[in-house]
C-alpha cells in the first residue's frame, strides 16, 4: 500500500534564504502574500524574483484579499504563481471571475468559527465547486476579526471526515501540533506561516525542517496502520 503523503505549503515567504529552506525541507508549495496590509507582503516584482529560484514541481501560490479580478490577473502576469488563494470577503462569483481572468486554479478560505457546523463546510464547498471549473478546494483557517488568521487553532472536530481528505488545513499549526493534526484529520495538505517564523515575515529554517518532519511522522503512522481512524476530539 502506498503511503499517503500530506502535501505541505509554507506561506508568507519574503527572502531567498527562506525559499531555500522550504526547498531543502521538501515542502510542496511556497506561498507569497499580495495583501499590502500584511507584514509578509511582497510586491509582484519581488515575488517574481523569488519564484525564479524555485525548482520544478514546487508550486508557487499567491494569497489575495479583496483584490479585483484585474488586480489578480496583473499580479499573475508579473509573478507567475500557479495557484491562487482568496482570503477576503470575496463571493464565490468574484473568486471565479478573478481565477478565470488570471487563468489559474484557486483555493477559497473558510474561516471556521466556534459555531460552524460540519454541514456549513460541505455546503460552502459545494457552492464554490459549482461556481467555477477552476476551484481546487477549501483552505480551512481559524476565524478572527482580521484577514489572514492569527496563528490560532480551531476545533478540528468540526471538519467532516468526508471533506478533510480533500481540504487544506491551516490555522495555528506548529511543530508541536502538526503530527496530531494530520493524524486526526488526514487532510490533503497543510499550510503554515507564523508557526515557522523567527519573526513576522522572517522564516526559521530549523522550524521549517522540523515542521515537515512532524507531518511526515503522522504520514508514517498512518502507513503502519492503514485502518487508523480519527481519534475522538
Amino acid at each position: 500500500m502506498a503511503m499517503h503523503r500530506t502535501r505541505i505549503k509554507i506561506c508568507g515567504l519574503t527572502r531567498e534564504e527562506d525559499l531555500a529552506a522550504v526547498v531543502a525541507a521538501g515542502a510542496d508549495a511556497a506561498g507569497f502574500v499580495f495583501y499590502d496590509k500584511s507584514p509578509r507582503y511582497v510586491t509582484p516584482q519581488r515575488a517574481a524574483e523569488l519564484i525564479a529560484g524555485l525548482p520544478p514541481f514546487i508550486t508557487a501560490t499567491g494569497l489575495f484579499v479583496n483584490a479585483t479580478p484585474e488586480q489578480v490577473a496583473e499580479t499573475v502576469r508579473i509573478a507567475p504563481v500557479g495557484l491562487l488563494q482568496f482570503h477576503g470577503d470575496e463571493t464565490a462569483a468574484q473568486c471565479a471571475a478573478a481565477a478565470e481572468l488570471a487563468n489559474r486554479p484557486y483555493l477559497r478560505v473558510f474561516r471556521v468559527k466556534p459555531d460552524t457546523r460540519p454541514d456549513d463546510l460541505l455546503e460552502y464547498e459545494t457552492q464554490c465547486r459549482a461556481s467555477s471549473r477552476l476551484f481546487s478546494g477549501l483552505l480551512l483557517d481559524t476565524w478572527v476579526d482580521a484577514y489572514g488568521g492569527a496563528g490560532k487553532v480551531f476545533d478540528w472536530s468540526l471538519v467532516p471526515k468526508d471533506l478533510a481528505h480533500r481540504a487544506v488545513l491551516s490555522g495555528g499549526l506548529s511543530v508541536l501540533n502538526a503530527t496530531g493534526a494530520v493524524a486526526q484529520l488526514r487532510p490533503y495538505a497543510v499550510d503554515i506561516s507564523s508557526g515557522v517564523e523567527a519573526s513576522k515575515g522572517m522564516k526559521d529554517a530549523h522550524k521549517i525542517a522540523a515542521f515537515v518532519r512532524a507531518v511526515r511522522a503522522a504520514d508514517a503512522t498512518f502507513e503502519r496502520d492503514p485502518h487508523h481512524e480519527r481519534p475522538n476530539p
